[in-house]
């Protein structure tokens, strides 16, 4: 229960997801840069939500093809005016960098030559409001705000998606508090990587994209970076951008956790086991209490999880789902860390994850 009560009390309260008021239009020149491999499915639609950006500033997309086999170029042509799009063939990967940040590097230098004020990162699979890219402008002008991100809404159709992308948004947000993010006493510093405004500036000051080629988990190592040279920071939610990629099955979406899990705890068993006892302590622990027969010990167990489902409501209520599912929390921890730990292993047995056909993360 006293955990519960400092997560939900003295963690940035980090569960009440803030999307921020709308702010007036303030034009600026932005380089919007996507990486894309094999994203015919998606891609489309990412364009043409970008070319129709009501918007009063001038903004140009580069459209990196990360050596795609499924006509992701052609598709991306066909979605959007030539004068709004430039399509660049990535060069082969180069050593000691990841896929998505090399696709990247090459993206900003071909934007470089038009003197953005920012670049906007996209993923392949963002659909973006009208309003979207005047509103990340506004709000970095209005906070000199160096880098500002969303975290889209993300697909929850299927059962398995409904179970387990609204915990996936929590536990993103009590990993990287948005109140901690914005704060320059807090280290911590987070971002979403499939929607971040950049000061062009603030990516001359750290030394461009290549300060973090070799990050897995590359949104918030940019973050960090830009946050540890001064710069401000704004992590916030938004209901109207949002992701078109599906991960329809409990596999794939285990599988999208276990490509970074083991990354995140720097491949260390200590941290590993540390994290299990955490999420049992946390999540499970409470409702198994509640079978003790101890009427006190009860209470607490009963306490404890009233205020987890508490934390988790406004989670379901962003992706307009029951409070229902609430109750359901201890059993998706344990998920969770079951793929944390299918993340160990791969990595330990020299597999890594997979992305596009990429293995990632891969022992030595």
């Amino acid at each position: 229960m006293l955990i519960w009560l400092h997560l939900v009390l003295f963690r940035g309260m980090f569960w009440r997801l803030r999307e921020g008021a709308p702010l007036p239009p303030v034009p600026r020149r932005v380089a919007i840069v996507i990486p894309a491999r094999n994203e015919a499915e998606t891609i489309g639609r990412t364009i043409a939500s970008l070319a129709a950006q009501n918007f009063g500033g001038a903004f140009h997309t580069f459209l990196v093809d990360d050596h795609s086999d499924d006509g992701t170029a052609e598709i991306a042509r066909k979605s959007a005016g030539a004068d709004r799009l430039t399509v660049i063939a990535a060069p082969p990967l180069g050593p000691g960098w990841t896929g998505k940040l090399w696709a990247l590097a090459e993206g900003l230098r071909q934007a470089e030559s038009f003197h953005p004020d920012y670049v906007l990162f996209s993923d392949a699979d963002i659909v973006h409001s009208r309003e979207g890219l005047a509103q990340l402008v506004s709000r970095a002008e209005a906070g000199g705000y160096d880098l500002v991100s969303w975290m889209v809404k993300l697909r929850a159709e299927t059962f398995a998606e409904k179970a387990l992308i609204p915990a996936f948004v929590f536990f993103f947000f009590m990993l990287y508090p948005p109140a901690w993010t914005e704060n320059m006493r807090h280290r911590t510093a987070g971002a979403a990587g499939g929607c971040i405004l950049l000061r062009w500036t603030a990516l001359m000051r750290i030394g461009g994209i290549a300060a973090i080629r070799s990050e897995l988990i590359d949104d918030c190592a940019l973050a960090k970076a830009v946050k540890s040279t001064g710069g401000r920071i704004w992590l916030g939610i938004t209901s109207a951008t949002s992701s078109i990629r599906g991960y329809g099955t409990f596999g794939e979406i285990g599988r999208m956790i276990s490509r970074t899990a083991f990354w995140q705890l720097r491949h260390s068993a200590i941290l590993l086991i540390g994290t299990i006892a955490g999420m049992f302590l946390t999540y499970v622990l409470p409702p198994l209490l509640l079978f003790t027969g101890r009427p006190l010990v009860m209470a607490l167990g009963a306490l404890a999880w009233a205020l987890m489902m508490a934390a988790y409501l406004p989670s379901l209520r962003l992706y307009g789902l029951s409070p229902l599912w609430a109750p359901g929390l201890p059993l998706v921890a344990l998920f969770y860390t079951g793929a944390t730990v299918h993340s160990a292993i791969l990595y330990w047995t020299g597999r890594g994850g997979e992305w596009k056909g990429r293995a990632q993360d891969v022992k030595a």
